[in-house]
């Protein structure tokens, strides 16, 4: 069977690509340009077109996959359908891979989906459960952001943009939060809401839904699913209570966990911030319920280290400490200045590259409180990704915003220019964080590499 992915270089696409030639299928895709992520699939024996161009379709492919990225115009796409293939969005045959597996795990929530899915694998691989595992970031201890197994266990991220997640039938739902955002797509909360609520809908008669009991958003989603339900959080009308909680000076919490008034166990985390104990409550309650012994959860919970773009150290050089975070939403920002600001530092810089004009012109008010825990703001250029530029946003806008809420901040518009500036007034002992969603961290990275040449 022939398998061709339009969109084959995105962090979902290309693991399923990864999955199908483990399958025995015959894949190929084509992307806007050439990465390490493509290379990997040329080397398990993919063909790999750079460019979207309808010559690279032709009548002997079987299946067609697509992701919510690709519009109409698209020329394969559109030669597709002329030819009457076979079509399928990413999202209905992720769906159905997971058919084939008993315990699929889907990991939900408006964010914390790539660090607890991170989570739950290490734990499930600390018991030699041998997942398959889909996961949107590069997770060292599955050598990037797949994972082949041989288990009935299948681990991936459920995204709720473009109501990709209602494809999804899972034996467990894991769901984080519920806020917000995407609302180039969503009317606003009520339907985001409405989404969460038939997605917990779709777990399988015997599964799970394991919430945060701490998230009225998710209480009031949640309130009429007829389903096994666990709220955990700090809540104590939760089933799973999170108590005792105690940080090191490098932010890593301690804390014990008990359910149902029983005692579970007491947890060490080597990942920083409040957020991340409620992200590592749901991977141990994945595993808890999935009847996996405690001695393996509390092994797998605590040699957990991070996954890339999600706190992740990029390095030192003359004294100064740069990180990089994917957050691009009001409450991921916060989360992690709170958990940077524990860091032994001098001054926090935060660079702030906002992820498409919908979302800061939507959140702007939010995004505007969301830097109190940093030192020095600065605000990029906002990062357009799938959108065009409406005209009645702009990174100044944000920056006035701030201003306006009692922060100073200020709008340097390059990276470049970022740099150049941050070359001229970081000493040692100061902390860097870029953060966003595009391509922010390259700053990091050239930052690190500059200042050492």
């Amino acid at each position: 069977m022939k398998i061709h992915f339009i969109g084959i270089g995105g962090i979902s696409m290309s693991g399923l690509a990864h999955v199908c030639i483990n399958l025995g299928y015959e894949v190929s895709g084509s992307d806007k340009s050439m990465s390490p992520i493509l290379q990997k699939l040329i080397n398990e024996g993919a063909t790999i077109y750079i460019g979207h161009d309808e010559s690279q379709l032709n009548e002997d492919i079987d299946l067609v996959v697509y992701t919510a990225a690709v519009k109409e115009d698209n020329p394969e796409l559109a030669k597709a359908r002329r030819l009457k293939l076979n079509i399928i969005d990413r999202a209905q045959f992720l769906g159905d891979i997971m058919k084939k597996y008993e315990n699929s795990i889907a990991i939900s929530g408006t964010h914390g989906k790539t660090t607890t899915t991170s989570m739950t694998t290490v734990v499930f691989n600390a018991n030699d459960e041998d997942p398959t595992v889909l996961v949107g970031g590069n997770l060292s201890v599955i050598d990037g952001n797949v994972r082949i197994g041989n288990s009935e266990v299948f681990i991936t991220e459920a995204c709720e943009y473009v109501d990709s997640f209602l494809k999804f039938y899972p034996k467990i739902a894991i769901i984080l939060n519920v806020e917000e955002d995407h609302l180039d797509y969503f009317s606003g909360l009520e339907q985001i809401e409405a989404s969460f609520a038939k997605f917990a809908s779709q777990v399988k008669p015997d599964g799970f839904v394991i919430a945060n009991g701490d998230d009225e958003n998710i209480l009031k989603a949640l309130k009429d699913v007829d389903k096994t339900k666990i709220y955990f959080g700090r809540n104590k009308n939760c089933q799973a209570i999170i108590h005792d909680e105690v940080y090191n000076s490098s932010g890593y919490a301690t804390f014990s966990l008990s359910m149902d008034d029983k005692f579970i166990g007491r947890f060490t985390l080597k990942v920083p911030g409040k957020h991340n104990v409620l992200n590592a409550t749901a991977a141990i309650l994945s595993a808890y319920v999935s009847k996996l012994p405690l001695d393996a959860i509390k092994t797998g919970i605590e040699s957990y280290t991070g996954v890339g773009r999600r706190f992740e150290y990029k390095g030192e050089v003359n004294g100064i400490k740069v990180y990089d975070d994917y957050a691009h939403h009001p409450t991921e920002v916060a989360a992690t200045l709170s958990a940077a600001k524990m860091i032994k530092h001098h001054l926090l810089y935060t660079i702030f590259q906002p992820h498409t004009y919908t979302r800061t012109k939507e959140l702007l008010d939010r995004f505007a409180v969301s830097f109190n825990d940093s030192d020095v703001v600065i605000i990029s250029d906002i990062y357009a990704s799938r959108e065009n530029d409406p005209g009645n946003i702009h990174s100044k806008d944000l920056v006035e915003a701030i201003k306006k809420s009692g922060k100073d901040a200020l709008y340097i518009g390059s990276l470049d220019e970022v740099q150049n500036y941050l070359g001229s007034v970081l000493e040692p002992e100061d902390i860097v964080f870029t953060i966003g969603a595009g391509d922010v961290y390259t700053l990091g990275e050239s930052l690190l590499h500059k200042t050492n040449s």
